[in-house]
């Protein structure tokens, strides 16, 4: 579903991604780990065409998206859910889910399977995202993204700052969307546990580059946690 290719990614003088090249598969969570400041989430923004690369590729289910704008990444079937969750405070629930159905028809219902998902959402359409707890957001931003139906979904640490309940839960439905075998996931995290749990692929990134790679099933034996300890 996503190829990259040799991306170089520079902010001012200094070169931020280093000749990355990656590949998720539909049916399949590919987990990046690193530390902090490594460029994960500058990976990320580069394929939701939210910062510039120098040079690369992308590609979306073998079509060219390098230079392509974020609103036709989207139209094209990315969702990205932003580090931090980025919903619209001052919008309900319900306005929320519809600002990820933005480029549809007004008409266009909120798929009720979303609801399905995170049953919370049902309970408080009409509460202001702002006064959700952050695993509720985190959860609506998940809903959001996935709204119109991507092909990809992006999701940059949606465990931070989470209740551990929360969690087991947002990994349930990354679980259960990869399992439906149309969907490719890019998930980006920290916590070490829940992204093994999930990988299918792994990769890490250190100083912009990606220094390993591998089927999930082996990050144990490959002693990935050392690589990613803070």
């Amino acid at each position: 579903m996503l190829t990259v290719q040799n991306v170089n990614q520079y902010y001012g003088g200094s070169h931020i991604l280093r000749d990355v090249s990656l590949s998720a598969a539909p049916g399949k969570v590919t987990v990046l780990l690193g530390r902090n400041g490594v460029g994960k989430t500058t990976l990320l923004k580069s394929l939701m065409g939210l910062v510039p690369i120098r040079s690369g590729t992308i590609h979306l289910d073998g079509q060219a998206i390098t230079r392509v704008t974020p609103y036709a990444r989207a139209r094209a079937g990315i969702g990205y859910v932003p580090q931090g969750r980025e919903i619209f405070g001052r919008l309900t629930v319900e306005e929320n889910l519809r600002m990820g159905l933005a480029y549809r028809s007004r008409s266009t219902p909120v798929p009720p399977q979303l609801y399905t998902l995170f049953p919370v959402l049902a309970q408080m359409l009409r509460r202001r995202g702002g006064d959700l707890s952050g695993g509720q957001q985190q959860q609506l931003a998940i809903a959001r993204a996935l709204a119109p139906g991507p092909r990809l979904l992006i999701l940059d640490e949606p465990t931070e700052g989470i209740q551990p309940s929360i969690i087991k839960d947002i990994g349930r439905v990354i679980r259960h969307l990869a399992d439906q075998g149309a969907m490719a996931i890019l998930l980006c995290e920290q916590y070490y546990d829940f992204a093994q749990e999930l990988a299918d692929d792994y990769l890490v990134m250190e100083r912009g580059e990606l220094i390993a790679r591998g089927p999930g099933s082996e990050m144990q034996a490959k002693g990935i946690r050392k690589l990613v300890a803070i």
